[in-house]
């Protein structure tokens, strides 16, 4: 299916929220279960995965790839708008990291190769074709950018999915969910905005973001006076005091380095 496709399904599911039927299968306490067994929460302020126990579980991978099954079974199209949110964020993560589990041990995610003569899947998985919803065969790129983008013009929505990296926000340690959508996308922009990869300044005010402001500029504003808006909503006080006389980013950052607990 088309991008354009895509975004009109997507679209149609928006305008179906109106009368919600129960369409919900997923099975989000066994996921919380296994986020809490294997994201660990490091001294750095990087929530980090362990992979290596994980993969080791027979029990516990086949749990997580019957919890993306049950994603699959279920209807966002007859879902509440935060409804949907969690179970496109939920999905992204689980997918994630049934990728890294079934190509473990790896260094980074960039090296697992899609499964595409695309040119632009040539690094990384995102443009293999993973999951069926509701009839429609998905990729993570499609996910990310013909759903969440598109859909919800929601610019919080980088700070929930993950991308098993170091650079990326942190993977919470608990699946999302519509009842507390809203604080958990401030929370987790929060989190990263005021952790060095996220944003941070040198002893000469020189500004450095991460490469998600730049890869997703549109999402932010549409370039760096945007950006730095953004970035102020979600700053600590001494963050934004830092923040005060910064007109311009100096530089862009980002590590691709596998998440992985030690």
């Amino acid at each position: 299916m088309s991008d354009r496709k895509l975004f009109a399904a997507a679209m149609l599911t928006l305008a179906m929220i109106a009368t919600p039927l129960p369409a919900q299968a997923a099975d989000t306490a066994t996921y919380d279960r296994l986020l809490s067994r294997y994201v660990v929460a490091s001294s750095d302020g990087i929530n980090r995965v362990r992979y290596a126990a994980w993969k080791a579980s027979a029990d516990d991978v086949r749990a997580l790839n019957a919890y993306v099954a049950s994603l699959e079974r279920d209807r966002p199209s007859r879902m509440t708008r935060d409804e949907q949110l969690a179970h496109w964020i939920n999905l992204y993560n689980a997918v994630t990291l049934q990728i890294i589990l079934e190509n473990y041990p790896v260094r980074s995610i960039r090296d697992i190769r899609s499964q595409t003569l695309d040119p632009r899947g040539l690094i990384g998985p995102w443009r293999t074709q993973r999951v069926t919803v509701e009839g429609r065969r998905l990729t993570l790129d499609q996910i990310e950018n013909s759903i969440l983008r598109r859909a919800f013009n929601e610019p919080r929505i980088h700070y929930a999915i993950n991308c098993a990296s170091i650079g990326c926000p942190n993977l919470a340690a608990r699946a999302w969910r519509a009842g507390t959508m809203d604080a958990d996308l401030t929370a987790a922009a929060r989190a990263y905005i005021n952790h060095p990869r996220g944003v941070s300044i040198d002893a000469e005010g020189q500004l450095r973001v991460s490469t998600i402001y730049r890869w997703f500029a549109d999402d932010f504003g549409g370039d760096a006076t945007g950006v730095l808006t953004h970035v102020r909503r979600y700053a600590s006080p001494e963050l934004q005091r830092r923040l005060a006389g910064a007109a311009a980013i100096s530089n862009y950052g980002y590590d691709w380095a596998l998440n992985g607990a030690n």
